[in-house]
């Protein structure tokens, strides 16, 4: 046990989300019990690098800690996006290691997805006590990430809502979604909101398959209302591909990790099903039948996107990601205690405390395709023919795991 231990300093880094308020409690308040110190090192690994010109840092001592509310999202901390084995300065960890001691911090508590966890596992190889908390709405490492549960919340909050513009004016509506290389909020958040259609970037778009899947279902609701009234809804993942695999982005730049700044996936979509709407004769006669044609004013259903960005991340936090945020974080506390470094923790149950090494859990984790035919088997359209789901059945005769995804 690290008795040594006497304050610990607590990052948030990357992209902001719910649930990071409750890690930064959690950590804080298990500190106190300990009889350590709790401080704020702001700005991600920004403030972690610049620590040592700093004056003073913020100490979360008791009545600091309680003006710390967990259901905010976002960061009391504050974020950067910044890649330390990118820093062009070849004294680099030793300046963090004397940001450290001039604060007397002598582990540090850090939350945040993949490009975080990575740098991390660097800090950690050169000597910098770490524990990771994960964190990231898109849920593709080997844990649940806290973030997740109030980003599916509220795209299907958003899905849903859209529906009553999309009927009022019988239109096709798309909402596009964060999601870089995995689909997991889009995909829950379009099944939890009863979507029609969602693309996700493990499956390339075949838009053929699906306009004929809205073609189908917008038709069949048209006819079967007694208004007329009908819509027609897909959730868009930021970073889907198309059928050849090539990424869709309207965007040619670079964050500070490399990655393509994503935009413009739901445009490209509305564009694709525009086209084919056009050149379907099909519907401008169906139009005629029921009264809704107007001759070079209304000849084809709207086709509209909508990008809610960072509403899905911002303003409130789920209960469960509360929850889970304080345990991960009060968790990572007790782990630094036991001089366990490096490492991610993965859930507490009971008086189990899980973690595994960072380096395994930021692997990508993508959306299982069991999953996607699981639901493909309720008529939902993932821009692919729908392959057949066949259940293996199994009496489960270990102990009972929960597990949020």
């Amino acid at each position: 046990m690290a008795k040594s231990m006497r304050n610990i300093g607590i990052i948030t880094a990357g992209g902001d989300c719910g649930g990071l308020n409750g890690v930064v409690r959690g950590a804080a308040n298990f500190a106190h019990r300990n009889g350590m110190g709790a401080y704020i090192i702001p700005h991600g690994y920004a403030g972690l690098y610049n620590l040592v010109d700093l004056d003073r840092i913020v100490h979360l001592d008791e009545n600091r800690t309680d003006n710390v509310n967990s259901s905010f999202a976002g960061s009391e901390a504050g974020h950067s996006r910044v890649k330390i084995a990118k820093v062009d300065n070849p004294h680099k960890y030793e300046r963090i290691l004397d940001g450290l001691r001039k604060f007397s911090i002598d582990g540090l508590v850090i939350s945040g997805g993949d490009d975080t966890g990575g740098v991390m596992v660097d800090l950690a190889e050169n000597g910098i006590p770490c524990v990771h908390a994960p964190k990231t709405m898109d849920l593709d490492l080997q844990t649940y990430s806290v973030g997740g549960d109030s980003a599916i919340n509220k795209i299907a909050h958003f899905v849903e809502e859209i529906k009553t513009t999309g009927k009022t004016h019988n239109r096709i509506m798309i909402v596009e979604v964060f999601g870089r290389y995995t689909g997991h909020t889009a995909f829950r958040g379009g099944v939890g909101a009863d979507a029609d259609a969602v693309l996700i970037p493990e499956i390339g778009v075949d838009f053929d398959i699906l306009y004929a899947h809205m073609k189908r279902t917008y038709m069949r609701r048209i006819l079967n209302s007694d208004v007329r009234a009908g819509t027609y809804t897909i959730v868009v993942a930021e970073g889907i591909k198309d059928a050849k695999g090539d990424l869709i982005s309207q965007e040619d730049t670079k964050d500070s990790f490399g990655h393509i700044r994503l935009g413009g996936a739901g445009k490209y979509v509305r564009r694709k099903l525009e086209e084919q709407l056009k050149k379907d004769p099909e519907f401008p006669e169906f139009l005629k039948r029921h009264g809704m044609f107007v001759s070079g004013l209304y000849e084809l259903p709207e086709v509209r996107e909508v990008v809610p960005g960072h509403l899905v991340r911002s303003g409130s936090t789920s209960a469960f990601d509360v929850n889970f945020g304080k345990q991960i974080g009060g968790a990572a506390v007790m782990l630094l205690l036991e001089g366990k470094t490096g490492v991610t923790v993965m859930d507490v149950d009971g008086a189990k405390i899980r973690y595994i090494p960072t380096k395994d859990a930021i692997r990508q984790r993508r959306v299982d395709m069991q999953m996607v035919s699981f639901y493909e088997a309720m008529n939902v359209c993932f821009g692919r023919v729908p392959q057949l789901y066949v259940p293996e059945f199994e009496e489960y005769q270990g102990e009972i795991i929960y597990r949020h995804i």
